[in-house]
């Protein structure tokens, strides 16, 4: 018995060792061999091309160029000269060393970037006298190469990985580059490429010899995936030239498929700052002015009150819940009265008003006996609240739309128990009345804006706003994009809007911005401008707010401008909307007089004033034969007490 015990023991320990023997020498014995050859062996990455980006209708927009990154191998480092190669890379000494103690730190065996992305004519003259410095050498990569001098907020840009990235991602190692915003950052995944592996014997130099092992380990780099997007380059183009010398932001809308045209935040900056040796100090000039606020995306960043355009969705929201009719008329006396006050005022002009001419005429008094009888019409003002804010929001509004791009703010619709926990004591709909033209805690961004139109271009549905058309070539087939996102307001409703909408450019606020041959549907806006200033709630100049849609009956664009410090909706943001919409749609500029004033007007001696909250006095030269201003709402927030 122990004789056999004693077999199968010796049996199984040689089979045991057998076995590892040929999991060391057949299965593995490959890798431990490069392995035991790694300080014989140079590594190189194959550096893929990130993918092209073209916009919607094929023009490039954003290609490669090839660069260099001058990398470093620590433990290769031999008797260096740091002053003499500091003076070659054009570096300051104490930067370099920091560089090399950083790629030190990082990994002793593994490439680190020590100065990034040289341009062939910057690499040139390193590239005889770099191998005179054991453990430094050049990485050939792909960089950016922009082909147009606008869209820098949509199209982001890329930045070496951070320390942590490199951690967290295993597809990275030092010195790679991704993306940091915009379309880059969003479609990293499809954009980047794999990248490949090539292997060299090296001499002592560090210099590569020949391939090793005839390229058993090597592997081949894949290409990144070009992107279309749903821009119009040409359009997008031109709102940018509109909005110069001015602050605020631009979305518009394809209606029928959710498609972004053009997205434009001002002020803005070429996307080619960001590339190169400057990169750094122009990234400091643009992310760290905290007066103009370049790097910050106002189109889907900046919260603004919607101001008038927001009394289309109330009288929407009236004729769903029935509270108003089409032909009922409603008295406005220079504006809206409650208590022997009149805290909504309002412009002069025919009164009673139906809704149409509510509409056109932009009347405050009109909307705020809509949205009182809104918020009256439930049991208590919490669900009159509450019933609003169903139906606010189911235009997109008050909550993140989904669009594919990495920011964005929800902006505010409130609810019964917004107010009930801000009011020690009861309120009621007055409370809150200047909610009922726009103002007050209602806020949103100029998409939402731009998203809303399109949802009442459409009457009564939204596609969810999206910037990716195609990715190599396929279309996207995407659920979140093509699926219609239906309103709570009856189909029914829309067209008695719509129609007061067109009135706006035949009869009312917009009637000197009308387009010959296209029937636009819009609404102005003024928005009051408050800040806070030494402790104090300052009011400033009014903001230029306008919403349209053309053509009416087929919808081919939805847009929404935000012109900041712009006094009032025709002055600005209607003049630009207007050029927009037949920019797309005609291919051509008519309306001259409309581009001269934009383009030699500026606001900047607006946002040169010291913040005294002065009211500015009109130039009388310069807004010669512009209509009357509608007038904003008193006062914002609410502070109405019941």
């Amino acid at each position: 018995m122990r004789k056999i015990l004693l077999f199968f023991l010796v049996s199984v320990v040689g089979l045991t060792l057998l076995g590892r023997v040929f999991y060391l020498q057949i299965l593995k014995g490959d890798a431990y061999k490069l392995k035991s050859e790694l300080n014989a062996v140079k590594t190189v990455y194959d550096i893929p091309e990130r993918g092209f980006i073209y916009d919607r209708d094929g023009d490039l927009m954003v290609a490669n160029q090839v660069a260099y990154d001058i990398m470093v191998i620590p433990k290769d480092v031999e008797n260096l000269n740091i002053s003499s190669l500091a003076t070659l890379l054009k570096m300051d000494t104490t930067r370099l060393r920091s560089k090399i103690e950083d790629a030190g730190d990082w990994s002793w065996q593994k490439g680190s970037v020590v100065l990034p992305q040289l341009t062939q004519e910057e690499y040139a003259p390193l590239q005889e006298k770099l191998r005179k410095y054991p453990g430094f050498y050049a990485q050939k990569r792909s960089l950016r190469k922009y082909q147009v001098n606008h869209s820098a907020s949509i199209l982001g840009y890329i930045r070496e990985v951070s320390p942590s990235q490199v951690k967290k991602d295993e597809r990275y190692i030092s010195g790679d580059l991704s993306g940091k915003a915009g379309i880059e950052l969003q479609y990293e995944n499809e954009l980047r490429g794999k990248k490949g592996v090539k292997h060299f014997i090296r001499d002592h130099y560090g210099r590569a010899l020949e391939s090793y092992e005839q390229g058993m380990y090597d592997t081949i780099p894949e290409t990144g995936a070009d992107l279309t997007i749903t821009l119009d380059n040409d359009l997008q183009a031109y709102a940018e030239l509109l909005m110069q010398n001015k602050r605020g932001g631009i979305v518009a809308i394809e209606p029928k498929t959710g498609e972004i045209l053009t997205l434009v935040t001002a002020p803005y900056y070429d996307p080619a700052l960001l590339m190169g040796r400057d990169r750094s100090k122009n990234s400091v000039l643009i992310f760290n002015d905290t007066i103009k606020k370049p790097g910050v995306n106002r189109a889907l960043q900046a919260e603004y009150a919607p101001g008038s355009p927001f009394k289309v969705i109330n009288a929407l929201v009236g004729l769903q819940e029935g509270v108003i009719t089409t032909a009922e008329k409603l008295t406005c006396r220079h504006g809206y009265d409650y208590g022997g006050r009149k805290p909504l005022g309002c412009h002069s002009h025919k009164s009673p008003l139906a809704l149409s001419t509510g509409i056109s005429e932009s009347c405050n008094a009109y909307f705020a006996q809509v949205y009182r009888r809104i918020i009256e019409k439930g049991d208590t003002p919490e669900q009159g609240m509450d019933n609003w804010n169903r139906h606010v929001t189911s235009f997109g509004l008050g909550n993140y739309l989904g669009y594919d791009l990495p920011v964005g703010k929800k902006g505010l619709i409130p609810n019964g128990e917004y107010y009930s926990s801000r009011y020690k004591y009861k309120w009621y709909a007055p409370t809150t009345i200047s909610n009922a033209i726009g103002q007050g805690e209602v806020i949103t961004t100029p998409i939402q804006l731009a998203n809303m139109t399109a949802a009442i271009a459409n009457r009564g549905y939204f596609y969810r706003p999206h910037i990716i058309k195609a990715i190599d070539g396929v279309p996207i087939n995407n659920p979140d994009y093509t699926v219609k996102n239906y309103t709570t307001v009856d189909a029914k409703h829309f067209e008695p809007v719509v129609e007061g909408m067109t009135a706006v450019y035949k009869t009312g606020t917009a009637k000197y911005a009308n387009i010959p041959g296209i029937e636009i549907c819009g609404k102005t806006g003024t928005v009051e401008n408050f800040m806070r200033i030494d402790g104090k709630h300052t009011q400033l100049t009014d903001h230029s707010v306008f919403i349209a849609f053309a053509p009416k009956d087929d919808p081919q664009i939805a847009i929404a401008v935000f012109v900041e410090n712009g006094y009032w909706g025709s002055r600005y943001a209607a003049k630009i909307a207007s050029l927009l919409i037949e920019k797309h749609i005609k291919g051509e500029i008519t309306r001259k007089d409309l581009e001269t004033y934009l383009l030699t007007h500026s606001l900047e001696y607006e946002y040169a004033k010291p913040y005294s909250g002065e009211p500015f006095e009109i130039n009388p030269k310069v807004d010669k034969g512009l209509i009357q201003p509608e007038v904003s709402s008193q006062p914002q927030p609410n502070i109405l007490k019941p």
